[in-house]
């Protein structure tokens, strides 16, 4: 891997290789790194996941809009992940002129207008009858289900692009643990990513062993994980105290992000860890 400071404007093409730009790296109260939000490009193809409140101004800072971004996947409905879909999807029909593609599931689609998008969306200028949909904003790219078992386990590509999606546990009641079993219909929608079989993105979740053992035997071509990680207990996000109790081979491919303004304080790769993941640096896989 090549660590590449972004230089002038950020650029959603490459020569080809595999490469990860955080827009940000922050928690969801961040005023230092901006939110956890990633894009991933591939040749002619990119895809950006998740698109919280600060994304699109972040977008800015590094030369970009959120008109230029094609394809979006988000991870699950916190507003340091989706906050900026509103915007996505105002400045697609009004400036643009483009529905930007989401990849989304049927379930997930429905929470999704329902509960949060709705409210700003549903109501425009552009049908007779002024109700809006989904459909009018976002050019939906149903993930083929591979598999329940041990969690639902969907796959998609876009383009060169090769992702598998699984379903986390980011909040639950207590009989959701990650020790027991799971009721995927009622639990929070909440998802990671698995990017060309190479790198693991957990987006939000709780500490899960399982989740990391099942994913690095199945998969274990898995060179990089960027883990979600908070300095406090509160049931919702990995701990920093938690992810220390890993394996050493663990801990020394993965990166730390969506932490907290006070991450000076800490020294993770005196723990074993590769590091706190770095916003506006291209992370460059060959």
């Amino acid at each position: 891997m090549i660590i590449q400071l972004l230089r002038g404007k950020l650029q959603l093409t490459n020569a080809g290789e595999l490469s990860c730009f955080f827009i940000g790296t922050g928690s969801a109260f961040s005023r230092v790194n901006f939110q956890n939000n990633l894009l991933v490009i591939k040749g002619q193809d990119h895809v950006l996941i998740d698109c919280g409140t600060s994304c699109p101004y972040a977008l800015s800072t590094y030369g970009a809009n959120v008109g230029e971004i094609r394809n979006v996947l988000v991870t699950h409905s916190h507003a340091d992940h989706i906050g900026g879909l509103e915007e996505m999807a105002f400045v697609g029909m009004y400036s643009t002129h483009r529905k930007p593609r989401m990849i989304i599931t049927d379930e997930y689609k429905k929470i999704l207008w329902d509960a949060s998008l709705r409210g700003g969306c549903e109501r425009s200028d552009h049908k007779p009858d002024g109700m809006m949909t989904f459909d009018d904003y976002f050019e939906q790219v149903a993930p083929e289900l591979l598999s329940t078992t041990p969690r639902p386990f969907y796959h998609t590509k876009v383009g060169a692009i090769d992702l598998k999606i699984f379903r986390t546990v980011h909040i639950s009641d207590a009989s959701s643990a990650p020790t027991h079993t799971i009721d995927w219909n009622h639990i929070f929608y909440s998802v990671g990513v698995l990017i060309d079989d190479r790198i693991l993105f957990t987006a939000d979740t709780r500490f899960d062993k399982p989740l990391l053992d099942w994913l690095l035997k199945d998969f274990p071509g898995i060179e990089w994980i960027f883990h979600d990680c908070q300095f406090y207990e509160s049931g919702v996000h990995a701990t920093y105290e938690q992810l220390k109790t890993l394996d050493a081979t663990t801990k020394e491919k993965m990166y730390l992000c969506h932490y907290g303004d006070s991450f000076e304080s800490y020294t993770p790769k005196k723990e074993g860890f590769a590091g706190f993941a770095q916003r506006g640096v291209y992370y460059n896989f060959g």
